[in-house]
C-alpha cells in the first residue's frame, strides 16, 4: 500500500536539504545538480498528484445539480477551473487539466471500490461481476500510473487529451490497447511527447477522422486586419496546419540568421546572413518589413506571369502506397523543384490512409496528399524493413541536397534529446568525423542536428556513434565518468 504522505514528506526534507536561497543552490557542485532537479520534480509530482485530488473534490462539491448550494457558487465563481485558478495563481488550463486528471482519478477509484467489494460478495455471479468491471474507465491505467508515482499529471493530461474519447470508429478496447503501449514509453518522454505519440495513435485509430478535423482547421482558419485609434495596424490570424506551415517556412527563411538556424557554406548566402545578423533591426521588425515587402510584390506582380522560382520548402511524408496510380514510385524519383517526399518501408502491408507535414504534429487527409502531390510531385526516398535510409553514399565533403531531404525523412529533426526543432532548423552531422573514414559522405553515418546542439556536440567533445541502423550519443567523461550511451530515437 502506498503512503503517499509519507512519500511527500520524504521528498520535501531532500528537497530542503538543497538549500534554502539561490546561493545555496549556486554552491552546489554540478553533479549534484541533475539529481536536485530529480528529487524536486519527484516532490513536485506528489504535490501535483494531491492537487487534482483537491480539484477533483471541489469538482464533485461543486456539480451543477447543487445550484447556488454549491461550493464554487457559494465562493462567488462560475466553475471550479476559475476558482482553483484564483486560489493558486495557475494558469486556466493547468486548473483545467487538475480537474480533468483528478476526475479521472476518482471516478477510477470509485469503480474500483465497486469492484472490490463485488468480488468479496458471495451472491454476485460472472454477468453481474461482468457489469461492474466494465464501469471502470479505460482511462484507470492512467489514474493508476498518477497514484504510484510513474506518471506526471502533465503527462497524464497529454496522454487523455491526446487519444480523445470514445466513440463509433474507436472503441475502449482499442484505447485500452494503445494505452498499454504508451504507458510502456511514458518515462522516456516529456509531456510535450506524449501528447504528440497519443495524438498520433488516435489518427492511426481513426484515419475517417482526420479529413473532417482537416476540414474543421481550414474552416476555422481567419485573419483579422484593423486600425487601431493611433493609427497602427494590427493584425491577428489563425491558419490550418498546411497553411499555417508554408507561413512559418517563408519566415523562417527571411529570419533564420537571427535565431540560431543553419549556417551558410555558399558565400553569398553567409554574406547575406552576416547581414542580417548585424542589421540594426530587431527580428519582429525584420519579419514585419518582410510581409510589407512581399505584400507588394504580390501587388505589383504581372497577373498573366506563371512564376516558377523556389518557393519555400514545406514537404509532406507519406509511403509509398499512399501514391495515386500513375505517380512515380520510390525507385523511380520525380525531380521537381520543390517536391514532396515518399518513403516507403520495405515490407509495409498495408496502404497509408494518412500523411504528415515534416514538421508538424497533426496528419493530413488522403485527399490532401493527392492534391500536393498533384502540385508538387514526389521524390522517391527508400526505406529498408527497420526504417534505415537505403545508402546513396557520396564522396563529396559535404552532404548533398537530396541527401539531407533523406535524412529529414528518417530523423524528424534535430536527433539530440529532448530537442523539438524541425529539419529546416538542422544540419548535418558526419558521426564519423570525415578525414578517418576515408572521405565518404553516406547517409547511414550522418544524422541532423540543429546549429546550437551541433555546436555543444563538437565543442564539448560528444560523439554520436552509429550501431546499425541506432544511433547513440556519448558523453565526453567531463560529463559523464562512465560515458553511458544514451539512445537517439528518430523524431519521426
Amino acid at each position: 500500500m502506498i503512503n503517499h504522505a509519507e512519500d511527500l514528506r520524504r521528498a520535501a526534507d531532500a528537497v530542503a536539504l538543497l538549500g534554502s536561497s539561490s546561493a545555496d543552490y549556486e554552491a552546489l557542485p554540478d553533479a549534484a545538480l541533475p539529481a536536485g532537479q530529480k528529487q524536486i520534480a519527484a516532490a513536485r509530482r506528489l504535490l501535483d498528484t494531491h492537487s487534482a485530488w483537491m480539484a477533483a473534490t471541489i469538482a464533485r462539491r461543486s456539480r451543477p445539480e447543487l445550484g447556488h448550494s454549491g461550493l464554487v457558487a457559494q465562493q462567488g465563481f462560475l466553475s471550479p477551473e476559475a476558482l482553483i485558478q484564483k486560489w493558486t495563481g495557475s494558469s486556466k488550463g493547468d486548473a483545467y487539466k487538475l480537474v480533468a486528471v483528478g476526475t479521472m482519478m476518482a471516478d477510477t477509484e470509485a469503480a474500483e471500490k465497486l469492484v472490490e467489494a463485488a468480488l468479496s460478495s458471495p451472491d454476485i455471479d460472472a454477468a453481474g461481476m461482468a457489469g461492474f468491471v466494465a464501469k471502470v474507465p479505460w482511462q484507470a491505467p492512467i489514474a493508476r500510473a498518477v497514484t504510484t508515482g510513474t506518471l506526471s499529471v502533465d503527462a497524464a493530461e497529454s496522454i487523455r487529451a491526446g487519444l480523445g474519447q470514445i466513440d463509433a470508429a474507436v472503441t475502449a478496447e482499442k484505447l485500452g490497447a494503445a494505452l498499454e503501449t504508451l504507458l510502456a514509453e511514458a518515462s522516456t518522454l516529456n509531456a510535450d511527447e506524449v501528447f504528440k505519440r497519443a495524438r498520433r495513435m488516435r489518427d492511426r485509430l481513426d484515419e475517417a477522422g482526420i479529413a473532417a478535423r482537416e476540414k474543421q482547421a481550414h474552416d476555422d482558419r481567419y485573419l483579422k486586419v484593423y486600425r487601431l485609434s493611433n493609427g497602427n495596424v494590427r493584425l491577428n490570424g489563425l491558419f490550418a496546419p498546411e497553411d499555417g506551415e508554408f507561413v512559418l517556412s517563408t519566415f523562417d527563411s527571411i529570419t533564420a540568421p537571427r535565431r540560431g538556424g543553419v549556417r551558410f557554406v555558399d558565400p553569398q548566402r553567409a554574406a547575406w546572413a552576416k547581414r542580417l545578423q548585424e542589421d540594426p533591426r530587431s527580428t519582429e521588425q525584420i519579419a514585419a518589413d518582410s510581409l510589407v515587402q512581399l505584400l507588394k510584390i504580390a501587388g505589383e506582380a504581372d497577373p498573366d506571369r506563371v512564376f516558377g522560382g523556389r518557393r519555400p520548402a514545406v514537404r509532406v511524408i507519406v509511403t509509398e502506397k499512399a501514391l495515386p496510380a500513375g505517380q512515380p514510385k520510390a525507385t523511380e524519383p520525380a525531380e521537381p523543384a520543390e517536391p514532396a517526399d515518399s518513403a516507403e518501408p520495405a515490407d509495409s502491408a498495408e496502404p497509408a490512409a494518412h500523411g504528415q507535414i515534416e514538421g508538424n504534429p497533426v496528419p493530413i487527409s488522403q485527399e490532401t496528399i493527392d492534391r500536393l502531390l498533384c502540385d508538387t510531385g514526389t521524390r522517391g526516398i527508400q526505406l529498408d524493413a527497420e526504417g534505415q535510409i537505403i545508402n546513396v553514399g557520396s564522396d563529396e565533403r559535404l552532404f548533398t541536397e537530396k541527401q539531407r531531404a533523406a535524412m529529414a525523412v528518417r530523423d524528424g529533426g534535430c536527433l539530440w534529446v529532448d530537442c523539438d526543432r524541425s529539419p529546416a532548423w538542422t544540419e548535418a552531422h558526419h558521426s564519423d568525423e570525415w578525414l578517418k573514414n576515408n572521405g565518404y559522405t553516406d547517409l547511414a553515418d550522418g544524422v541532423l542536428l540543429c546549429h546550437p546542439h551541433h555546436l555543444l556536440l563538437h565543442n564539448q567533445h560528444w560523439t554520436i556513434l552509429r550501431n546499425g541502423t541506432d544511433y547513440w550519443r556519448r558523453p565526453p567523461i567531463e560529463v559523464d565518468p562512465e560515458q553511458k550511451l544514451i539512445a537517439l530515437p528518430s523524431k519521426r
